[in-house]
């Protein structure tokens, strides 16, 4: 009896772990803050402003994530980490046309070049995956990780590294709650790692 309810005690211990990490590494959560870091290094250039982040993670992070959370309450969506596969596609497209916009209006504004390849970067791997949706859920969560990892460590070098573990721990948290399969995890963290790793650097 006492292993039983240790083991489900820990079940249960394990699980709000995974809500807590889920919550505090979600995508739009690590978008915001990656457009804020890398628009402050962009701002180390002579004459470039270091907030050039905050209009960035409005159009990339805040404008879908409230046409989420209008989704939610109205109805038309369970939770704000869109669990359903079919309800994920007017999102992902919805994502794509703010940050395109967001995107136009930086250039037009004079954005450092460096935060316009980091949007580049975004709008290519919201394509992926919104293509990648209509058949198959792989995990944006563990893509956002991994691909946030890839850019930090082409801006900062080796020592970015030390954030490698946020990866495994973010693909961790999503199959303890049983959000993806083991297979959808690995593919969002290889697919989010490449698009960051390739297109990020060959445009800044």
């Amino acid at each position: 009896m006492r292993t039983g309810t240790a083991t489900a005690g820990q079940r249960a211990a394990g699980q709000r772990t995974a809500r807590v990490i889920t919550e505090v590494f979600a995508p739009g959560v690590l978008v915001a803050t990656l457009l804020m870091v890398v628009g402050f290094h962009a701002g180390s250039q002579p004459g470039v402003s270091r907030w050039w982040g905050a209009p960035a993670a409005l159009f990339a992070a805040g404008i879908p994530m409230a046409y989420v959370v209008r989704g939610v309450r109205r109805g038309r969506l369970t939770s704000h980490h869109i669990p359903e596969r079919e309800h994920r596609r007017g999102p992902l497209i919805f994502g794509m046309v703010s940050v395109a916009i967001g995107t136009a209006v930086l250039v037009a504004l004079g954005a450092p070049r460096e935060l316009l390849a980091l949007l580049a970067a975004g709008i290519t791997g919201l394509v992926v995956f919104a293509a990648v949706t209509a058949w198959w859920k792989m995990s944006i969560h563990a893509g956002v990780a991994a691909g946030t990892v890839a850019v930090l460590v082409a801006v900062y070098g080796p020592v970015a590294l030390i954030a490698v573990p946020v990866v495994p721990l973010v693909g961790w948290s999503r199959l303890v709650l049983s959000a993806h399969t083991l297979a959808q995890v690995v593919a969002g963290t290889i697919v989010g790692a490449l698009i960051a790793g390739t297109v990020f650097p060959l445009l800044r």
